[in-house]
């Protein structure tokens, strides 16, 4: 499997939303959507209003990382507005786990989890075979420009292991600090989804095509060395 990039919209130009939506829809893979309470992480961002936009031109996936203390509150809202993967914190669910992966289903979406940098992948053995992806925060969640904590690759490399195992289904990504100076150690760990945002993708240049250009062309060079599978 080659390597797949999220653009995270929080980072980007919204002076530029149309121009710059139209040129990554045909280069992302997904486009990943922040949405953040205030109290979870001291942080608002985006929101089921802004999927809603999204969606009138997005031409590829909506991925919504729920970072609020009651996804079920939220998760009606971003199925209305058009999402098309929805992941949230585990420890956000309590005892309705099972229950908001059933809605996201059978709402016909993907559902998936986000584990914190010091959460250990076996908070999500009881319900693993059910989700479509699992990502990994590299950084505690809340903030962009963050240090990268490479020990999180660790988890990367067991859950990989235990999908090739199990014949599980779900797509590895990682959140946080994924730029030039990440991408080959990222890249060995055995990832699929990179999550891009500042220093990934949009600070490379003003023009989001060309900032797109630079950052293949900058994983391509620092990855060529290693076999992505």
């Amino acid at each position: 499997m080659n390597a797949m990039f999220s653009p995270s919209l929080m980072c980007m130009d919204l002076t530029k939303f149309k121009q710059q939506i139209n040129a990554l829809n045909t280069r992302a893979t997904f486009y990943h959507v922040d949405i953040m309470d205030g109290h979870y992480v001291k942080n608002i961002t985006l929101s089921p209003f802004f999927i809603q936009q999204l969606k009138k031109i997005a031409t590829i996936p909506v991925d919504v990382h729920l970072m609020c203390e009651r996804p079920e509150d939220i998760i009606p809202l971003c199925l209305d507005a058009g999402a098309d993967i929805i992941s949230f914190h585990p420890e956000t669910a309590g005892n309705k786990i099972f229950r908001l992966i059933q809605e996201i289903k059978e709402a016909g979406k993907q559902v998936g989890v986000v584990l914190n940098p010091s959460e250990p992948i076996e908070m999500v053995n009881e319900y693993i075979h059910l989700l479509d992806k699992i990502t990994i925060m590299s950084v505690d969640p809340g903030f962009a420009g963050q240090k990268f904590i490479p020990e999180t690759l660790n988890k990367i490399r067991r859950l990989k292991t235990l999908r090739d195992e199990q014949h599980y289904h779900y797509l590895l990504e990682i959140d946080g600090s994924c730029n030039p100076k990440t991408f080959k150690t990222v890249a060995a760990s055995g990832v699929d989804v990179f999550i891009v945002g500042t220093s990934g993708l949009f600070s490379l240049d003003t023009n989001i095509e060309k900032a797109w250009d630079k950052m293949i062309e900058i994983f391509q060079r620092e990855t060529a060395d290693l076999t992505l599978a």
